[in-house]
């Protein structure tokens, strides 16, 4: 039964990571054809949390049982994640921004250890070494190396948020009142988006954008027919896959696993974009798939049984009796 929970949170965590990965592809043409990124990253979690509005009326009893885990849910692994990244988009190369983001695993198994005080498999631990080693080829980070130091900052609270993702997803599952996941996600939605909006703007979105076409390689594909896909799947399915996934895996075993995003990115973007992929990036997409295998073939340490001792030799009874 084990072994297939663990099949099953590892099939979700992959089908998470290439809905996150689509996101891009999908909302880089909406920004070249004139649409703010910030306002972009409003209308992504602000349609989400309307699509999700009646999953979060019917868990509207975890705003009183779990006010805290809503509200850091929505402010770290909705908004933070979301507003740090693109803040250090503004300083610092986009490659070196996305590893820098990536780092959330490495950090969140540091959290595990250090500050959880729980054992990290050594294989989780080599799995996310593997993985942001091949992350630094998949953005080819060398193309980037004049750095702002407070991008880079912003960059690492990206991945703190990131790793923070996953410590929320798995908040209070072994309890008997666990949360439900849909509901948690629902709420982190709404909550996101109130956020968002203080950020973002939204008043000043150029709506005429999304009446018209973007331009996806070769062809011309309707507006909203992307957002509807970046809504849809890169953020609500991506993320109701995520949370599952956390849920039947680790937190640290997601994370490693997590970290395909980037890889399903540059591959959707070479593919739909037309942007080429260098020997590197090949290379760094193999060695994250190799540290994502690493990490989940990971497994805890058995306890061990303890044996009721013997009774002494004067306290048997005879074999007779």
């Amino acid at each position: 039964m084990q072994a297939s929970g663990k099949n099953a949170g590892l099939g979700l965590a992959l089908v998470s990571a290439c809905a996150f990965g689509g996101s891009g592809v999908a909302a880089k043409p909406l920004i070249e054809a004139g649409l703010d990124p910030l306002h972009m990253v409003w209308l992504r979690v602000a349609g989400a949390a309307l699509v999700l509005s009646p999953l979060a009326w019917r868990h509207r009893s975890l705003v009183r049982r779990k006010p805290l885990l809503l509200a850091g849910f929505g402010l770290v692994a909705v908004a933070g994640v979301q507003a740090f990244y693109f803040a250090s988009l503004s300083r610092i190369p986009v490659g070196v921004a996305l590893l820098l983001e990536y780092l959330g695993p490495a950090l969140l198994l540091g959290y595990i250890r250090f500050v959880q005080r729980k054992p990290v498999t050594r294989a989780a631990a080599a799995g996310a070494a593997v993985a942001v080693a091949g992350l630094a080829c998949v953005v080819e980070i060398w193309a980037g190396l004049r750095l702002d130091v407070f991008g880079v900052l912003l960059g690492l609270a990206a991945a703190c948020c990131q790793a923070f993702y996953f410590v929320f997803a798995d908040q209070g599952a072994d309890a008997e009142d666990a949360p439900d996941p849909l509901g948690v996600i629902a709420h982190g939605m709404i909550v996101g988006a109130l956020v968002m909006t203080v950020i973002a703007r939204p008043w000043q979105i150029d709506w005429q954008v999304l009446g018209g076409d973007a331009a996806m390689g070769d062809f011309r594909v309707p507006a909203l027919a992307l957002l509807g896909w970046v809504v849809l799947v890169a953020t609500v399915f991506a993320y109701l896959t995520g949370v599952v996934s956390v849920r039947k895996l680790s937190p640290q075993v997601a994370g490693v696993v997590a970290c395909l995003e980037a890889v399903v990115a540059t591959v959707l973007a070479w593919v739909l974009l037309g942007e080429q992929l260098s020997g590197p990036q090949v290379l760094g997409g193999a060695l994250v798939l190799g540290g994502a295998f690493i990490a989940q073939s990971s497994r805890p340490a058995p306890v061990p049984v303890q044996e009721a001792p013997l009774p002494a030799a004067q306290d048997r009874e005879p074999a007779g009796a």
